[in-house]
């Protein structure tokens, strides 16, 4: 039987939003969907359609600003860092304004800045605010019952995850235990490899007899069944055909703009 019988994620009204209601494997479909073709050119055209798209898009299916930063913050730190990057260089072109030992300020490095710096926000915004809230359970379960992924793989790779909050406990537990033995105030680099190597036997262990378990319980392969069965329905074909079009809007105006900029090609 499945791992975990818990139902989907309701929101805090009780009703269960479009992002939630979609299986997680459509989720994963849609954003791959989405993200390659936007990888094939690098102008500012096609990043601010599908920027503007996904905004647009998302707040229908019911994410809300909060949910943007909570998920996606760390692209808003990414994409300025990646753009000044660009700034200083990306290969010179056009009239120079400036430079500074290997840094060169043209018209050439602040399109691909900008450029860049958008891209990095209208690929992974949508992106992560759509996975990130990817409820793991019923991840494993749509791979292993639409993708036919081994269930064996499917199922360990789920007890590994459900593991991440057991480890960041014991590393919290093991900092606040060495530091009542008085050893924690010193040696930040030694004291860190020291407890990432107690994290890791500890690991080890647990793995050993997290296997064990599972394999007592039948998890060892053979006929399986599952408890919550994973469908894809409507709303999941309504989320891969709206990143589909998505995509396709951000290309189609880049090329009729005359912005399109194909990636390895060069400066135009």
């Amino acid at each position: 039987m499945s791992v975990d019988t818990r139902p989907g994620p309701p929101t805090t009204t009780g009703h269960v939003r479009f992002l939630d209601r979609v299986n997680p494997v459509a989720a994963f479909a849609a954003a791959i969907c989405y993200s390659i073709p936007m990888l094939f050119t690098i102008d500012a055209v096609s990043a601010l359609v599908g920027l503007g798209g996904a905004a647009v898009l998302l707040g229908l299916a019911g994410a809300t600003p909060r949910d943007v930063v909570r998920r996606a913050w760390p692209l808003f730190i990414a994409a300025p860092v990646s753009a000044i990057s660009m700034l200083l260089y990306a290969q010179p072109g056009g009239h120079v304004y400036g430079t500074f030992l290997l840094a060169t300020v043209s018209d050439n490095s602040i399109r691909l800045s900008i450029a860049v710096g958008l891209r990095v926000l209208a690929i992974g915004v949508p992106t992560l605010v759509v996975l990130a809230g990817v409820d793991a359970t019923r991840l494993a379960d749509g791979l292993a019952q639409l993708c036919r992924f081994p269930s064996r793989f499917v199922l360990g790779a789920l007890a590994g995850i459900r593991l991440f909050d057991v480890f960041r406990d014991d590393w919290t537990a093991m900092a606040q235990a060495r530091r009542a033995r008085g050893l924690g105030d010193s040696g930040a680099i030694r004291r860190g490899l020291t407890m990432a190597f107690a994290l890791l036997v500890l690991a080890i262990r647990r793995g050993g007899v997290l296997a064990t378990a599972m394999e007592a319980r039948g998890f060892d392969g053979g006929e399986r069944t599952w408890a919550r069965p994973s469908t894809l329905g409507r709303d999941d074909l309504v989320l891969v055909l709206g990143a589909i079009l998505l995509a396709a809007a951000a290309l189609t105006t880049s090329i009729v703009t005359g912005s399109f900029s194909l990636v390895g090609t060069g400066a135009s």
